[in-house]
């Protein structure tokens, strides 16, 4: 009888001691992040500076417009682009990354999933293959994920995330939302407000089922407004942002409304992406505060 007193003892306190030990270990950062061309990138990886070029702790996993690279596997981030033409090309997000390594000298995960003029809006034109991020159910409901065939990049991203949570260390823990997108929406800019709040709120409570855990039903976002002079600047979908924020505690706009444009009026350039990384880093921090 003491034997098997003894023995169960033994495994409570193994188990015990496990569970402490599994606390105290530093949770692993895991970073999402969503959008299009200029979350994507588009300035060329020859204006990348250069202590920026090599990363050591981050880990991605990367969907767009080559929707093979979102397979839920991890590798070491590099910044560039997986399209034709513009593949050798970074966004804002790798400045996020490299001073987020910076700071915390270990390793962090990124599911990123970005495809260049795409809405959320389905009454909106949306780049060549006509891809949304609608939350919209009869719009779900009608078509497959972007990664199967289907319109929906909405769908394409949360399986991406489903397919990265098992790859993931036991002790992740999602820390932020990184989204720029909305040039799409300047025809349905009245509706931005609804149909990003609605995207929001879609890939907040998929993250509460996906993972069991509700504080993802809070999950921060960090988002990005346009510059001046962008061409494709709607000042009612940046007033949705705003409305946004102001709203949802968990909500952060980050304005970029200063920032230089590349040639084409619409992407930021190498200053633009830089300064608009730091910023996003910046907020990062000060959240976790």
């Amino acid at each position: 009888m003491n034997y098997a007193l003894n023995k169960k003892a033994v495994l409570l306190l193994t188990v015990l001691f496990y569970v402490v030990s599994l606390m105290a270990r530093p949770r692993v950062p895991v970073i999402l992040t969503a959008g299009q061309s200029n979350a994507d990138g588009r300035v060329s990886l020859s204006e990348l500076p250069r202590e920026m070029r090599s990363y050591q702790y981050c880990q991605w996993s990367y969907g767009s417009g080559d929707y093979e690279t979102a397979t839920g596997q991890f590798s070491l981030f590099a910044p560039r682009v997986a399209k034709p033409k513009i593949e050798n090309s970074w966004g804002f997000d790798a400045v996020v990354y490299h001073r987020l390594e910076q700071l915390w000298q270990r390793p962090f995960y990124v599911i990123k999933h970005t495809d260049g003029g795409t809405a959320i809006d389905p009454s909106c034109k949306s780049s060549t293959h006509g891809l949304y991020w609608s939350a919209d159910t009869a719009f779900l409901n009608s078509t497959e994920s972007a990664s199967h065939g289907g319109k929906s990049l909405l769908k394409a991203f949360e399986q991406q995330i489903d397919d990265c949570l098992p790859n993931l260390p036991k002790n992740y823990d999602i820390k932020v939302l990184i989204w720029h997108q909305g040039e799409s929406d300047q025809q349905a800019a009245d509706r931005y407000y609804e149909n990003l709040k609605a995207v929001i709120s879609h890939i907040r409570q998929h993250l509460v089922v996906a993972t069991g855990k509700k504080k993802y039903s809070r999950l921060p976002v960090i988002c990005g407004t346009y510059a001046k002079g962008s061409r494709m600047r709607s000042q009612q979908v940046v007033d949705a942002l705003k409305r946004l924020s102001e709203e949802d505690r968990d909500f952060y706009v980050i304005d970029a409304s200063d920032l230089p444009l590349l040639g084409d009026r619409l992407h930021f350039n190498a200053q633009g992406a830089e300064q608009l990384g730091q910023r996003v880093f910046e907020k990062i921090i000060e959240i976790e505060r």
